[in-house]
């Protein structure tokens, strides 16, 4: 009797364990990061979606050490070779471009991350400003561009931060 107990208590964490799973990776996504403008930058970044709000992280390597920003941009197009297709930073609600804890800024200005010295980087991110696949324009981000730039973000410059070249870039699809 404890055996079959046992079996089906396994069984049915097991179901609950697969259910569980298959509801996360509805709202997941994992994008890779490719080379551009001649760099060795590579990488990925991740978003999970969860009770409205989404978390993002990128790990990425190959950059020379030191502060670089990362953007989401307006296309999932990484087909120039500097990364100039996927167009400029995402902006649905038409802001002035500014750091992510202003008022004021894009929904793509993700911010800056610190690059180490073997030029591995690491930034993450959570929001209720984003979705994936939710069909609202002013927050999906479904259909854009992950950049990595070459420099630091100064929050200031409009409408791009003076950030340097992109770096590195992925289509944000599934």
């Amino acid at each position: 009797m404890k055996k079959i107990t046992l079996f089906a208590t396994l069984f049915l964490f097991l179901i609950i364990a697969c259910k569980s799973s298959n509801n996360s990776n509805a709202n997941f996504l994992k994008i890779t990061l490719e080379p551009k403008s001649n760099s060795s930058v590579s990488g990925t970044a991740t978003f999970s979606e969860k009770n409205g709000f989404v978390t993002f992280e990128a790990k990425i390597s190959g950059l020379k050490p030191g502060i670089h920003a990362i953007h989401i941009h307006e296309k999932a197009d990484c087909s120039a070779a500097d990364a100039a297709s996927a167009g400029g930073h995402w902006n649905p609600t038409f802001k002035n471009h500014g750091k992510w804890s202003d008022a004021e800024h894009h929904k793509g200005d993700i911010g800056n991350f610190t690059a180490d010295v073997d030029g591995n980087g690491i930034i993450s991110l959570k929001t209720d400003q984003w979705c994936i696949g939710c069909g609202d324009v002013t927050k999906d981000i479904l259909g854009k561009g992950l950049i990595v730039h070459a420099n630091p973000d100064d929050f200031t410059t409009q409408p791009t931060g003076n950030a340097g070249g992109r770096v590195a870039c992925s289509a944000i699809i599934k």
